[in-house]
Order: C-alpha cells, then structure tokens, then sequence
C-alpha cells in the first residue's frame, strides 16, 4: 500500500465530503429550477456534476495506491433557501471549508512524508482555487443585482459559459 492507514481513512473521508458537496449543488440547482431559473440551475447542476467526479478522482486515486475506500455516510442537504443570494452563500462556505479540507490533507501528506499524495492532491488545490473564486465571484454579481435582477445573473452566467466553451475551443 503506497499510503498509510490515516492517509487513507483522511482520504475516505474526503470522499465523503465531495458526494455532500455534490448533493448540496443539486439541492441548490432544484431550488434555482423552482423559481424559474434554469441558468443558476444549470450552474449548480454542473458544479454537482464536477464534485461527484472530484469524489471518484478520490476513489480512483485510493484504490491506485493501494487502500481500501469507505465511503463514509453523509448529512442531508439543505433543500430551503429564502434568497438566491442565501443558496450561493452556502455554496461559498462549502467551497472554503472544502479548500481547508484539501490544505488539511496536504499538510497530512507532508507530515508523512507522502509526495505521492501530496503530488496528487496538488490538482485539487488548483481546483479549490478556481471555485472559490468563481463562487465568490458569482456572490457578488448576485447580490449586485438583488432578487428582483435575478434575470441578469441569468444573462451573466450565459455569457460566462459561452466564453468558457469560446476559451476550451482555442485550447
């Protein structure tokens, strides 16, 4: 086994932690889709999408080096939300208690000497990077426009993922 016992029980749990994070994006998105916002729902719909396959870069990781995966149980989600700004805070706050979770197990990896995890483990520090800032960002646009502009951010996050997709064409 290339790592050892606590890396791989701190690992499981991390898994745990990206299936919570995808549930918690559904549970987001099914709110936007109830009131009528299909391009916030199809954000958090995407971001559920991209944790549950950070969850199974855990597991095939685990199982590459050698270890056991336990998915560990998980909390249900929060499904009610009095404002669209109220759901993207929640996102926000997983996404920075997700990166502390990342840099925890860093630091677990470096304390054992473990390059192979660490190395690993250096795309989801990028990672983290990335959604942090985006949801931050997307706070920010959603609290400037207020409920009752809601359709702007709608029209953000269309002209945000067509420059996406532009950027992944040129690539």
């Amino acid at each position: 086994m290339l790592i050892s016992k606590t890396m791989n029980a701190a690992l499981n749990e991390q898994v745990g932690h990206e299936f919570s994070a995808m549930l918690q994006y559904v549970s987001i998105a099914s709110y936007f889709s109830e009131e009528g916002l299909s391009g916030l729902a199809a954000h958090f719909f995407k971001q559920a999408n991209e944790e549950k396959d950070h969850a199974l870069r855990f597991v095939k990781y685990i199982l590459d080096a050698g270890g056991h995966v336990s998915v560990p149980e998980v909390d249900a989600p929060a499904h009610l939300f009095k404002s669209a700004r109220e759901a993207v805070e929640l996102a926000l706050a997983h996404e920075k208690r997700v990166t502390d979770l990342i840099n925890r197990l860093v630091e677990l990896a470096i304390k054992e000497g473990d390059h192979i995890s660490k190395s690993a483990l250096d795309w989801f520090v990028r990672e983290q990077l990335e959604e942090v800032s985006s949801t931050d960002n997307l706070l920010k646009v959603v609290t400037r426009a207020g409920e009752n502009n809601l359709l702007l951010v709608e029209q953000y996050l269309a002209r945000h993922a067509g420059a996406k997709a532009e950027e992944a064409e040129e690539s």
